[in-house]
């Protein structure tokens, strides 16, 4: 579906992304995750065309995108930005603006596909009770619904979004992201987005593209990518990795500065488990107030060990 190349681009400022190489395949979810300023936008808009290469190929399907006309690429791939510049249309209207490309040479209004297809977008997200609400008056979650029913109607076959739960509660984040499933298991729909909740990311995509200073740092399943060792390398700050319990997919824990500070941990024969596997038992221990044998699985120990713990003076007091 879609094959990133040796792909270097970036601003008159400088580089934001170096030799990035990515292969995207048919009906897979991928996220982009990183840092602030490790280059997910960045690499978003080169693949939208948004901005050009200094070297390297991006191919959809096996065509060089810089070689296709632009009506042929948007029939490809649909794009959800962040925050379009619409308020003063109608969501209709808005929806609507994704037929555009299939209009005749000498056609200035929709024909009825265009409205029926407009309209089963807006149903299949629930954004049809809004159509004559103006997108400036809409809530943030129901902007992205419009967002997600215009991109639908260009009938693509790769949806492209950039931080689509951004500014959103945790509801809409929830919604958003389980209409974006529903369209890639009900549809086939390959998505490419960009997210920064780790979390997130780990539930919902098949993959994860882990930047870093501008690189590829890692590629690879939710499990292989979220690992405390490479979260903490990345991101600079202490973490803790577990399995949902219901979906088996891994999330991860801050650790604030003042727990770290609280707490005392003496421990023997860690192995591969580190800090962060010895805070979350430590943890554990505080509101279970025992100590025994602990599968550190999730840590990738491959055997049970039995940590001691202790706790500091301050917590012996009754006050930690």
């Amino acid at each position: 579906m879609l094959q990133i190349s040796n792909l270097t681009c970036g601003y008159d400022s400088g580089f934001s992304l170096h030799d990035v190489d990515l292969q995207v395949e048919d009906g897979e979810v991928v996220s982009i995750i990183g840092p602030n300023g490790s280059g997910k936008t960045t690499l978003l808009r080169a693949i939208t065309r948004a901005l050009k290469p200094e070297s390297g190929k991006i191919l959809l399907d096996g065509k060089n995108i810089w070689q296709m006309k632009i009506k042929e690429l948007a029939r490809k791939m649909a794009v959800v930005s962040q925050s379009p510049e619409t308020g003063f249309l109608t969501v209709e209207e808005f929806v609507l603006l994704g037929r555009i490309l299939y209009y005749g040479r000498f056609q200035f209004l929709e024909t009825k596909k265009d409205k029926e297809m407009a309209y089963n977008a807006m149903a299949l997200t629930d954004s049809l009770k809004l159509k004559d609400q103006f997108m400036g008056e809409i809530s943030g979650g129901e902007r992205q619904l419009a967002l997600l029913a215009r991109a639908l109607t260009q009938e693509p076959k790769l949806l492209l979004l950039d931080e689509p739960t951004a500014h959103l509660d945790i509801t809409h984040q929830v919604g958003i992201l389980d209409l974006v499933r529903r369209l890639n298991r009900d549809f086939g729909l390959t998505v490419v987005m960009v997210l920064h909740d780790l979390n997130l990311a780990g539930e919902y995509c098949h993959r994860l593209t882990l930047l870093n200073m501008e690189r590829i740092h890692k590629v690879g399943t939710p499990e292989e990518v979220i690992d405390y060792r490479i979260i903490e390398d990345v991101y600079k700050t202490v973490v803790v990795v577990e399995k949902n319990p219901l979906s088996s997919k891994p999330y991860v824990l801050v650790v604030s500065e003042e727990t770290r500070d609280k707490k005392t941990i003496a421990h023997e024969d860690l192995g591969t488990c580190g800090t962060a596997a010895c805070i979350v038992w430590m943890l554990r221990y505080c509101l279970t107030k025992r100590i025994g044998k602990i599968s550190d699985e999730s840590h990738s120990c491959k055997r049970k060990r039995t940590l001691r713990v202790r706790r500091t003076a301050h917590a012996e007091t009754g006050r930690g």
